[in-house]
């Protein structure tokens, strides 16, 4: 009798029974929409960061949408972000009619190259708006990047960080260095809403702001009003006042995504704790090794990623013949992420050459995301350590 194999994705989402109830509970509510939901997984959400303000939205990418929106970015304005995140991020500026510049990374941390950045506005100090990535699950500097980016509005792209801290202790999303930052809850993120994202800040209006672009631009408070005599307002009244759009999460997503907040920190030691495991196993390995691996990087990150950097070239094995002979045993494997200057789109728009992004690229070359998630089991992470190892002699 042949032994079904279990199949370890890179990453997924944890559910419990007690995230099935609150889901199963709303259901069985009157509103499986615009409910207290929403309310209670914000607050909860802004409280767990130290941020004033969480606006909920339906994905990361309309997160980062209404922020470039809510940040004035328009017509031939200028956003510069990290070569090294998924394209929304880049996208997020050109929805809004600006452009974006990329930069190339770090080349430790794989943040935004501060370096970089700081040449590109003495060179561009029209720039109007800076989107920082941290990548893995891992701040950048953001004390120094808001020293270099001066007045400019400053939007953190933290998909990967939720629970991650920043070099001064704040946690990531209390912009305390930031105007706004964007946070995703796609189900391998570090909480999940199965769809969803949002957007923190300390700022009323931009909260204000936030709050009406995820609703069609609609203002429901009279007090602000612009065009409706108080005789004509009642309990029906409203104003769409701006262009908005319907980015509103569920509250069934909400009711979820409060009891998966309750459980983030429980998932993030989990999250270190395989970390550590994998860090002890794969240190000293002649073919590849662990990216952001010291102990500094690792006691603030997020950990939403384990990447390593493998050298094919020397273990005369191509990426694709590795993940092939993974996915045989078991063990998925993914890429994260191909550098947005690669993409068609993108190198359409900016006139770019390979060697502006020589750390971006030298990381892609040699990019391995990893099993990890709160759920593996010991023998789980044990097998993949066992898989790896055999396939990277």
């Amino acid at each position: 009798m042949t032994r079904t194999i279990q199949p370890l994705g890179y990453g997924r989402q944890s559910i419990d029974e007690d995230d099935r109830a609150a889901v199963l509970s709303v259901l069985d509510s009157n509103h499986l929409t615009q409910g207290i939901e929403v309310d209670r997984f914000e607050q909860g959400l802004a409280d767990y960061v130290g941020a004033k303000y969480a606006v909920a939205v339906s994905s990361g990418t309309a997160a980062l949408h209404i922020a470039c929106l809510a940040a004035g970015l328009k017509n031939n304005d200028l956003a510069v972000t990290s070569t090294l995140t998924f394209v929304a991020t880049a996208n997020a500026p050109i929805y809004c009619g600006a452009k974006t510049s990329l930069l190339d990374i770090d080349p430790l941390d794989l943040s935004l190259s501060l370096e970089g950045l700081s040449i590109f506005l003495e060179d561009n100090p029209e720039t109007k708006a800076i989107l920082p990535i941290h990548f893995a699950g891992l701040a950048g500097n953001m004390a120094r990047l808001r020293s270099i980016t001066k007045d400019r509005i400053v939007i953190e792209d933290a998909s990967h960080a939720l629970g991650g801290e920043n070099f001064d202790g704040s946690k990531v999303g209390s912009c305390t260095h930031s105007d706004m930052c964007v946070f995703s809850f796609h189900p391998v993120k570090p909480i999940t809403t199965a769809e969803g994202g949002a957007v923190t800040t300390n700022d009323p209006k931009l909260a204000h702001t936030l709050a009406m672009l995820r609703n069609h631009g609609i203002e429901r408070d009279p007090d602000l009003f612009d065009n409706t005599p108080p005789e004509q307002r009642g309990p029906w009244s409203y104003e769409q006042q701006q262009l908005g759009f319907n980015y509103r999460l569920s509250d069934l997503q909400a009711a979820l995504g409060v009891t998966q907040l309750s459980k983030l920190d429980h998932f993030l030691d989990r999250r270190r704790k395989i970390s550590a495991h994998y860090d002890e196993q794969f240190s000293g390995a002649e073919y590849f090794q662990p990216i952001q691996s010291s102990a500094e990087f690792r006691s603030r990150s997020g950990h939403h990623l384990f990447v390593l950097q493998i050298d094919f070239e020397a273990l005369n094995k191509s990426r694709k013949q590795v993940m092939l002979n993974l996915r045989e045993k078991g063990i998925g494997t993914q890429v994260h992420y191909i550098p947005v200057h690669k993409q068609p789109y993108h190198q359409g728009l900016e006139d770019r050459s390979i060697s502006d992004f020589h750390h971006a690229e030298q990381y892609y070359s040699q990019a391995l995301s990893i099993p990890f998630y709160p759920s593996m089991t010991d023998s789980d992470v044990d097998r993949v350590i066992g898989e790896i190892r055999s396939e990277l002699a």
